[in-house]
């Protein structure tokens, strides 16, 4: 019984050893290999075009009085605004909205949300992809920075009504203006603007 237990465990071992020399074993290239490469200053955060001419220099100018402008968070915060502000907008979630928005903006969007409350008609949306951001300008005028943005995006909204339920799938492409006061501490950026543009 002890030869049987010791055989047992003398195959165990040569089983163990062979299975942690085949994991432990590097294969191919490793990431640490590959030796780092600097991203360029001038790409940006999920765009596909990077910063060059007015671009480039609207954002030196911008740096010139905020030096912790970074273009890549930015364009990630504009993003994230986008995702946010379009959801809100066809819950009707108005808390949401308030702070993301200029007082002109609201008023346009509370406008609608009214109108399509007094209609019955509820909304939902969902963004089919990550929507595509590219910034198209950046300019300082007094105190005032402001960032165009052109957004890409594939979006899906059902809609219910006393009719039912209609979901309508749609490319869309805007330019979202945005703003801050370089004199406040407050560094969110505003939405101003929302225009249509060229897909």
């Amino acid at each position: 019984m002890f030869i049987q237990i010791l055989v047992l465990a003398v195959i165990a071992a040569v089983v163990l050893y062979q299975l942690y020399a085949t994991l432990g074993r590097r294969v191919g290239r490793q990431p640490e290999d590959v030796p780092a490469v600097a991203k360029p200053a001038s790409a940006l955060a999920g765009s596909t075009e990077p910063l060059t001419g007015g671009r480039l220099e609207g954002v030196a100018a911008l740096r010139a009085r905020q030096p912790d402008f970074d273009p890549g968070h930015f364009m990630g915060g504009a993003r994230a605004a986008y995702e946010m502000i379009v959801k809100a907008f066809a819950s009707g979630d108005r808390d949401t909205l308030k702070p993301l928005l200029s007082a002109d903006v609201m008023a346009n969007f509370e406008a609608a949300m009214v109108a399509r409350e007094a209609e019955g008609r509820s909304e939902k949306v969902e963004l089919m992809s990550p929507p595509r951001v590219d910034m198209e300008s950046v300019t300082v005028e007094g105190d005032t920075a402001r960032a165009v943005v052109r957004i890409l995006a594939e979006v899906r909204a059902r809609t219910t009504s006393a009719e039912g339920e209609a979901v309508d799938d749609r490319r869309t492409a805007e330019l979202w203006t945005f703003e801050r006061d370089l004199k406040s501490s407050n560094p969110n950026w505003t939405l101003v603007h929302v225009a249509a543009a060229e897909a």
